[in-house]
């Protein structure tokens, strides 16, 4: 299967390709545009939420392979977006407790497809991700992802730490790894559940860090302080799979 990002080019065919609904991830607009119909295009954007960019000519020239752009160029996303019912509705199907990753300003793509992969097989219902500062669902994400982006559903949503207080009034409870935090087999990880994964290089942010109900380290006996933002994940998730087992056989 093929999943690659789609760059649409010029005023015409990016604002057909918002009214014709399809999931636009970026939209690059040429510094000082503001003309009518520019505006008709961010009107439409606004509908999705999609982030924004302005740009000068020259990277505008770039990006639209010096390709004629009239000051606007959109890149449209490998797969599809969901959205977070989508997420609790596959947790009531398995009749399972929820059980979603979210993902702080995951910036690398193989980072972000090796994530949504681990999701899958742990069983996890959805990963969440920021419209801003962190990747997409770029082709790359979806290749790495190894086909689970077709099995588990993504949401992209505006405000990481409004989505963190919204999801707690829903039950769930979150915790997320960090190399301060209380043991992560001394924690009870099990009931519904959001699973945050921090940064590449900064970790967890502290507003969200502040959300979260719980903060679990990963016992680790090398010369080195960190894993990468991937095989955290896998670790994290997969407590929380030992420890949803163990539960279920009380």
């Amino acid at each position: 299967m093929s999943y690659e990002e789609n760059t649409i080019i010029g005023r015409n065919a990016v604002l057909e390709a918002f009214r014709a609904g399809k999931t636009v991830d970026k939209l690059f607009i040429q510094d000082g545009c503001q003309d009518g119909p520019v505006k008709s295009i961010l009107r439409e954007s606004r509908k999705q939420s999609t982030l924004v960019k302005y740009v000068s000519k020259e990277k505008l020239d770039s990006l639209a392979n010096h390709e004629k752009h009239q000051g606007v160029v959109a890149v449209t996303a490998a797969c599809d977006y969901a959205e977070m019912e989508d997420l609790f509705a596959a947790a009531k199907e398995k009749g399972e407790d929820p059980f979603f990753i979210l993902c702080d300003e995951i910036e690398d793509p193989h980072n972000l497809g090796a994530i949504i992969r681990t999701a899958n097989l742990a069983g996890a219902h959805g990963v969440i991700i920021p419209k801003r500062r962190a990747v997409g669902l770029t082709g790359t994400v979806a290749k790495v992802s190894a086909g689970a982006v077709n099995y588990t559903p993504v949401v992209r949503v505006t405000n990481m730490a409004r989505t963190i207080e919204e999801l707690k009034e829903k039950g769930l409870w979150f915790v997320c790894g960090d190399m301060d935090g209380e043991l992560m087999y001394q924690q009870n990880l099990t009931g519904p559940i959001g699973l945050v994964i921090g940064n590449e290089g900064s970790g967890v942010s502290r507003l969200i860090k502040e959300k979260c109900d719980y903060i679990a380290s990963i016992p680790m006996r090398g010369d080195i302080d960190s894993l990468n933002a991937s095989v955290a994940a896998g670790v994290l998730a997969f407590e929380i799979v030992r420890q949803r087992l163990a539960a279920a056989k009380k």
